[in-house]
C-alpha cells in the first residue's frame, strides 16, 4: 500500500515538473515575442518595452496572415470532410452485421500503424503524374485519406454504445435508415464526433512533412511550413522577435481549443469506452 502511494506521489511530482518546464518555455517565448531582437540576445526581455509591432511584422512582412489562413482552410475543410465520410462508415461497421465487418475493423487498425511518411512519397508520384501538385484540393484530399482509419476506429465505439431502441422507434415511425442516421444517430454520436474532430484539427494544424511535399508555392503553405521558412531566413534577417511572435501565433489556436474543450474531450473519450 505504501509503495502504491509513493508511486502515485512520484507520478504527480514528475508531471508537475514537466508542466512547470513547459509553462516556463512557453512563457519565455511569449515574452521574447514582445521584446526586440537585441533584448533577446542581451538576456533582458522587455527591456525596451512591449513591442506588439512584432506581431504586425509577422502578419504583414513575413506572410504569416496567408499561412494562417491556409492552415485554417486545410484543417477546417479536412475535418468537415472526415466527419461526412467517416461517420456513416463507422455507423455501418458498428451497427450492421455483415461478413466483412471484422475484416474491415482489422484493416483500419492495421492502417493506423502505417507511418504516414511511407505513403506520402508514392502519393506524390501519383499526384505529379496527374499534375495536381501545388493544389489545395490534393493536400486536403491527402489529409482526409491519412486520417480516415483513426477517425473510423474512434467513432465505432460511440455508435456501438447507442441503444438500438432509437433505430427501432425510427423504423416504426416510417423513418428510412438514411434519415434515421442523419436525424437521430448522428446527433447522438456528437460527443465522439466533436472529440475526434478536435484531434484531427490539431493534428492537421501541426502537420509539416505532407505540406512540405505537396505545397511548394508560398501562397499555399500552412503555418508549419511558414515557420520553418522564417527560421531558415534568420541567418539573413536576424528578426528573432518576429520569429517568436510567429511561434505564438502557431500555438494559440491549439492551446485555446485545449483550454476550452479539455474537460469535454476527456469526458467524451471516457463515455466512448463505456459499454452499453
Amino acid at each position: 500500500m505504501l509503495i502504491d502511494k509513493l508511486f502515485v506521489i512520484m507520478k504527480y511530482i514528475i508531471m508537475s515538473i514537466w508542466c512547470l518546464l513547459i509553462f516556463i518555455c512557453i512563457g519565455w517565448i511569449f515574452l521574447a515575442s514582445l521584446s526586440t531582437t537585441s533584448d533577446i540576445f542581451d538576456g533582458k526581455l522587455l527591456n525596451s518595452g512591449i513591442n506588439f509591432k512584432n506581431y504586425y511584422k509577422a502578419f504583414v512582412n513575413n506572410r504569416v496572415g496567408i499561412y494562417f489562413l491556409n492552415s485554417i482552410i486545410y484543417s477546417s475543410v479536412s475535418v468537415i470532410g472526415l466527419v461526412l465520410l467517416c461517420s456513416p462508415a463507422a455507423y455501418a461497421i458498428a451497427r450492421i452485421d455483415f461478413k466483412l465487418n471484422d475484416i474491415l475493423k482489422r484493416i483500419f487498425v492495421l492502417a493506423m500503424g502505417v507511418p504516414g511518411i511511407m505513403i506520402v512519397i508514392p502519393l506524390f508520384g501519383i499526384a505529379a503524374t496527374l499534375k495536381l501538385i501545388n493544389n489545395r484540393f490534393i493536400l486536403i484530399l491527402v489529409y482526409i485519406a491519412m486520417h480516415i482509419p483513426f477517425t473510423i476506429f474512434f467513432l465505432i465505439s460511440f455508435f456501438k454504445n447507442i441503444p438500438h431502441t432509437f433505430e427501432e422507434a425510427a423504423a416504426i415511425d416510417g423513418c428510412s435508415p438514411f434519415r434515421a442516421f442523419w436525424n437521430i444517430m448522428f446527433p447522438l454520436a456528437s460527443p465522439g464526433i466533436v472529440t475526434v474532430s478536435i484531434f484531427n484539427f490539431i493534428s492537421i494544424w501541426n502537420e509539416y512533412f505532407t505540406a512540405l511535399i505537396f505545397a511548394n508555392k508560398t501562397n499555399l503553405r500552412p503555418l508549419s511550413i511558414g515557420l520553418f521558412s522564417m527560421i531558415q531566413s534568420m541567418k539573413y534577417t536576424n528578426d528573432f522577435s518576429g520569429m517568436f511572435a510567429t511561434v505564438i501565433i502557431v500555438l494559440v489556436p491549439t492551446i485555446v481549443i485545449y483550454i476550452i474543450l479539455s474537460k469535454k474531450i476527456i469526458s467524451n473519450i471516457t463515455a466512448g469506452g463505456i459499454n452499453e
